[in-house]
């Protein structure tokens, strides 16, 4: 059974949370939707649904109080890797083939530890929507927040 629970590692003064999960689906079917501009906006923090889905093209984000900032896409094998630079971080998506399905590794790389436990209770949210959106079930935002930051930072600490 894979772990749904996120974990953080350190290396060369950069931190990565890596998170888990299994879909009952093909590959291509879960890489369509991770990289489909609509679905992206819907579990992906502040994306705007403009997405240029080649290497080196965009993607927008709109933090929603007057803050806009592109990402650069930097990895894209369909249908298993898709990558991209925003400011200074990077997401890795991953998808291997298994029995029944696939799995996801994501992997989001960035430099202040001291947003680990927030980042990763984000993430955990965000990524709990990707597999409603992947399953065909209706979108709900489970009002956990509290919860997934007491446990990220009890195990980060």
């Amino acid at each position: 059974m894979l772990n749904e629970f996120g974990t953080l590692h350190e290396s060369n003064g950069r931190y990565a949370l890596k998170f888990e999960r299994f879909f009952p689906h093909p590959q291509e079917q879960v890489f369509c939707v991770i990289t489909n501009p609509s679905s992206f906006s819907q579990w992906y923090p502040f994306a705007t649904g403009e997405m240029d889905l080649k290497l080196g093209g965009k993607i927008a984000f709109n933090d929603g109080e007057g803050t806009t900032y592109e990402a650069t896409v930097t990895e894209l094998e369909k249908p298993y890797l898709f990558g991209f630079r925003e400011v200074d971080d990077l997401i890795n998506i991953s998808l291997h083939e298994e029995e029944k399905g696939c799995r996801m590794i994501f992997t989001h790389t960035f430099i202040d530890g001291a947003w680990a436990v927030n980042t990763a209770a984000g993430w955990h949210r965000c990524l709990d929507v990707l597999y409603q959106i992947v399953n065909g079930h209706q979108i709900e935002w489970e009002d956990n927040s509290a919860e997934l930051r007491d446990y990220y930072r009890e195990i980060f600490n």
